[in-house]
């Protein structure tokens, strides 16, 4: 599990949608505090789109241990959209897993919108 976590998110730093998305089952989602949930493609596909640059700084991933198939990611998310407006925030994500396959079925985002709000929410295509 905490390959898998590690590889979405060195995905997601880079924007690449099909290197994510390789990593879910099919109908996999991602639940974001501002997009809501979206299949993993788009959700990356957005980020991407409104991005000039990110940098995940992985602080910890942790892994549930009441038998859950169930992992955290711990960091912090330095961005840049392409406006030139940066935002830096921590995150802790939770990771879902499929226990037939082990890839990931869903990441609900985990963060606290308001130092972000103000930059982020209406820059999205």
């Amino acid at each position: 599990m905490q390959q898998a976590v590690r590889k979405y998110l060195q995905a997601l730093e880079a924007g690449d949608a099909e290197r994510a998305a390789a990593l879910f089952v099919p109908g996999g989602w991602v639940q974001s505090p501002f997009l809501g949930r979206l299949p993993v493609r788009e959700f990356i596909h957005k980020v991407t789109s409104s991005s000039k640059r990110s940098k995940l700084n992985v602080h910890d991933v942790l892994v549930s241990a009441e038998g859950q198939l169930r992992a955290v990611a711990y960091y912090h998310y330095d961005w840049t959209l392409k406006d030139g407006s940066h935002v830096a925030f921590d995150c802790a994500d939770v990771f879902n897993f499929d226990g037939a396959t082990g890839k990931i079925e869903s990441i609900v985002l985990v963060y606290d919108t308001d130092p972000v709000r103000d930059v982020v929410q209406h820059k999205y295509p």
